[in-house]
This record gives C-alpha cells, sequence and structure tokens, in this order.
C-alpha cells in the first residue's frame, strides 16, 4: 500500500541512537553503528523520532509500504521489555588474563577537592576495579556491590584532565563508545543494576551526538531493573569544560 513511512540517510546518521529511544513502536535499532528500520509494518509513519535526529538523517517519504501492524508491534514491544536470562560471564578461548576480574585497593576518601584544585592525590589513579570496559566486565563481579557507579563515555578521559580526582574517586568506573563498540549496551547495564546493589550512577558523557547513546542506554536500563537508583549526566565540552551537571 501507498503510505508515509521512514527513510535513513546513512551517510549523515552518526549513529548517537536517539531515534531509537523516541520509537515508542521500537521500528529503529542500531546496526553496525547506523540506525535502521527493523520492519515497515512496525513504523506507523508518524515521526515522532524526527525531532530527535540531530543530524537531519530522518525524513519521512511516501511510498509502496508493508501497512502499520499495530498487533505486530505489542507482540514486539512485549518482547523487548522481556527480562533475558542473566548472561553466563564470557570466557575467551584464549584465556586471556586480562579479562579476569579483580578489585584495585584505593584508600576511600569521604569528600573530593573543589574542582580545579590540586591535591596530593590528585595524580594518583582512581581506578578501583580491572577490567573496565562495558564489553569486558563480568554482570555479577563483586566489586558492583554497593557501588557508586560511574559509566564514561571513553573520550572523557583524554578531554577532561581531572576525571580520575573529580569523578572516579570512590566509584567502580566502566567506560565504552556506543558509536565505535557498534553495540547497545542497554542489556548488559539492565543486568549489572538488577543483579547488584548499585547505590548511584553518574554518567560523563562528551558533547557530541554519539555520546547520547550512552545516556540512553543507561536511561533505558535503570527503568527496565525497576529500581529507583540516583542518576545524573555531566556533559563534558571537547576543549575540556563541564557544560551541564
Amino acid at each position: 500500500m501507498l503510505r508515509k513511512i521512514i527513510r535513513i540517510d546513512e551517510e549523515k546518521c552518526n549513529g548517537c541512537g536517539l531515534c531509537v529511544n523516541a520509537c515508542h513502536e521500537g521500528a529503529l535499532q542500531l546496526v553496525d553503528g547506523k540506525a535502521r528500520l527493523v520492519a515497515e509494518s512496525y513504523c506507523d509513519g508518524l515521526g515522532a523520532c524526527l525531532p530527535e535526529c540531530p543530524t537531519g538523517a530522518l525524513v519521512l517519504e511516501e511510498r509502496e509500504a508493508e501497512p502499520f501492524d499495530e498487533e505486530a508491534v505489542q507482540k514486539h514491544m512485549q518482547s523487548k521489555a522481556a527480562p533475558a536470562p542473566a548472561p553466563v560471564p564470557e570466557k575467551l578461548a584464549c584465556g586471556c588474563p586480562g579479562t579476569h576480574a579483580r578489585v584495585i585497593e584505593r584508600k576511600t576518601t569521604a569528600s573530593r577537592p573543589a574542582v580545579g584544585q590540586t591535591s596530593p592525590a590528585a595524580a594518583e589513579s582512581q581506578l578501583r576495579q580491572w577490567p573496565c570496559q562495558i564489553k569486558l566486565v563480568p554482570v555479577n563481579a563483586p566489586y558492583f556491590h554497593n557501588a557508586h557507579l560511574l559509566v564514561a563515555a571513553d573520550c572523557t578521559a583524554y578531554a577532561y584532565a581531572g576525571i580520575h580526582n573529580d569523578f572516579m574517586r570512590n566509584k567502580v568506573t566502566i567506560i565504552g563508545c556506543p558509536k565505535l563498540d557498534n553495540v547497545d549496551y542497554t542489556e548488559k547495564l539492565t543486568e549489572i543494576i538488577k543483579l547488584n546493589e548499585i547505590k548511584s550512577v553518574t554518567v560523563l558523557r562528551m558533547e557530541v551526538p554519539c555520546c547520547g547513546g550512552m545516556v540512553n542506554a543507561v536511561k533505558q536500563a535503570l527503568q527496565r531493573s525497576g529500581k529507583m537508583i540516583p542518576w545524573r549526566v555531566v556533559t563534558i565540552s571537547t576543549s575540556g569544560e563541564i557544560l551541564e551537571e
């Protein structure tokens, strides 16, 4: 049938994932770092996703397409909402020691110096566990228990000089890049939050649009976990300044 349906310009799409979160029918998803239409029958053609796209990669076009199927959409959304079984920590065939979970003992401090101030501990690493990549951390690692969690875009460590003292101190830090990793972190973050007593979540992102995928993943994970946990988002500029806290 002839109707309005979404079209995605892959050249303009930067893989930020904002459109995926805006689509209430689950018609869009990230595949290989680009937004894709899951099924024509899931798209209602109303264009709720259009205002969320920062690059103008989404447009509505009128063409021959499968009719919108509300019943199929409901089943699709129910399957997405169903809790997935807890994944078994992955063991690499090579037995690489770089994936073995371990705690790094650090002296806990009650407070941190004001942003921009120096202290004797300013040059000390505040990483409290290994590994720190989101894709590698075991969801049931002991260091997540009663932890204040920092979910950081990996570029923030290079853009913001005081990340160890100002954000990582007394937190468990996990890092990733939603664009380059080509993966949706939502499922893994959901399991981490569900399986552990997380006290708070801080999201440290860059000002660039693709970092919105990190924020969306954390937001959806908190919602799916069913837990009420304090969380905040801090945005860092490409010049290394805190834009929003």
